[in-house]
């Protein structure tokens, strides 16, 4: 045989052997692994890997790994043929993959968390929020005593969905103070200053009111919006902190759908007096009437993306979980039955089935962490699925050897097919809780004496 056909020889061996390598199930998983891992204080350190002949030739580095219990404490180097760790305190992880020790694959950072527990909420809850300045959610033509139509807003550049913060310099707080304002500067004839902000830009302008006939009293042809109310559901309570967690998605003004712009707020626990059940195309809600003199009542101090969160008045109980229950870490939510807990009447917490269709294995936060299906036929026959004023309803699943955990939020309903719709994961709720715990214990701090 000659050279040429020895190199021809090996190379279409090297070729073979290499798609064989890139097709095989652990290789592709190791492209999906992410950079980031996380781990609970107790559990056993598993990357997910299964084919013995991939764990044999892979290699890996270890820095980091004084909150390990066995082997990987004691080596800096390993196969994964070894006896897998577990973790035993909080702290970080750095694995270097390597391909028999020599070719770098991947680098991998795990987190070894403590176990987070907070106690299922399910509640109906009413929910006042008052945004920082107004919102404009319509520009509206004044007609003046000659019969002649202007829109001073409009022609000064505001547009719907601005935020307006502050006028001729004093912070916008309501409706009333703006109209004031106006009302006053019209009859001096004057101008308004308005500062506005549009999305992440802030820039003023001059507006001059008009005399509306109609109204009999000067306006700027605005139609704006100070705050915001609603129905939704809690989500979960921590004991330790009095922190909650609700709703699973953040409160945007129902005309413009723009973010509000959290400057306070209040919830209070709301009694279901009707349904209207969705359908294809048309999402249904539940109407509530707020209970002011409730035991249930507390602070907004953060509206984000996975929900509103701030701290109740007084403790708050759960029928169905005397004490509190994990919060899962996404590796550990599985596809299948689970159950959600809310309200249908009155004040009265009830458990429905659920099937949980999809998981999203999110390395960022994300409001859409999974799919879910409602199966339960008594919330069918009543709601036709997910309705408007679910959102935060608590996603219970619970583990192979029995242990409820809390794995996620409800949050968005499919359109065209009520029954099925988007849940928040837990983690990221509860993350923000953390975060919120923090800053709280900050301004205590700085708090004078």
């Amino acid at each position: 045989m000659n050279n040429d056909k020895k190199i021809k020889l090996v190379t279409f061996a090297a070729i073979l052997i290499l798609s064989v390598f890139c097709f095989n199930t652990d290789v592709m998983h190791l492209g999906t692994l992410p950079a980031q891992h996380k781990i609970m204080v107790g559990d056993t350190l598993d990357l997910g890997f299964e084919s013995r002949e991939f764990l044999q030739a892979l290699h890996i580095d270890v820095e980091d790994s004084s909150c390990l219990q066995g082997i990987w404490k004691e080596k800096s180097s390993l196969t994964m043929l070894e006896s897998a760790p577990v973790a035993t305190s909080p702290g970080k992880v750095n694995l270097y993959l390597k391909l028999f020790g020599i070719i770098p694959l991947r680098h991998v950072t795990v987190d070894v968390v403590p176990e987070t527990k907070v106690l299922p909420g399910g509640q109906s809850i009413g929910v006042m929020l008052y945004s920082h300045g107004v919102i404009v959610v319509g520009l509206e033509a004044v007609e003046d005593q000659h019969g002649k139509s202007y829109n001073p807003a409009k022609e000064a550049g505001i547009k719907v969905g601005d935020v307006l913060l502050k006028i001729n310099n004093k912070p916008i707080e309501t409706e009333n103070q703006l109209r004031k304002i106006v009302s006053q500067a019209g009859r001096s004839g004057d101008h308004v200053t308005i500062k506005v902000k549009r999305q992440n830009k802030i820039f003023s302008v001059k507006v001059a009111p008009v005399y509306c006939e109609e109204t009999n009293g000067y306006r700027l042809g605005l139609l704006i919006r100070d705050s915001a109310a609603g129905v939704g559901t809690l989500t979960f309570y921590h004991q330790e902190s009095g922190i909650y967690g609700a709703l699973g998605h953040i409160i945007t003004d129902s005309d413009t759908g723009q973010n509000i712009d959290l400057s306070n707020g209040r919830i209070f626990e709301a009694s279901i007096q009707e349904i209207h059940p969705g359908k294809s195309g048309h999402p249904g809600e539940k109407v509530g009437v707020l209970n002011n003199s409730s035991e249930l009542s507390g602070d907004i101090r953060k509206n984000t993306p996975y929900g509103i969160f701030g701290q109740l008045t007084k403790p708050i109980s759960n029928p169905y979980f005397k004490e509190p229950i994990p919060v899962a870490l996404p590796k550990q939510i599985k596809k299948g039955p689970a159950e959600i807990i809310t309200v249908l009447e009155d004040n009265k917490m009830e458990r429905f089935k659920i099937n949980i269709e999809k998981i999203s294995r999110q390395s960022r936060p994300d409001g859409k962490g999974m799919i879910i299906k409602i199966t339960d036929p008594k919330l069918l026959t009543m709601t036709g699925g997910i309705i408007q004023g679910m959102s935060g309803s608590p996603v219970i699943q619970y583990m192979d050897n029995g242990q409820p955990v809390l794995v996620g939020a409800v949050t968005h309903v499919f359109i065209n097919d009520p029954t099925r719709g988007y849940a928040v994961l837990a983690e990221w709720m509860v993350e923000e809780t953390k975060v919120l715990s923090k800053e709280m214990i900050i301004k205590t701090v700085k708090k004078p004496a």
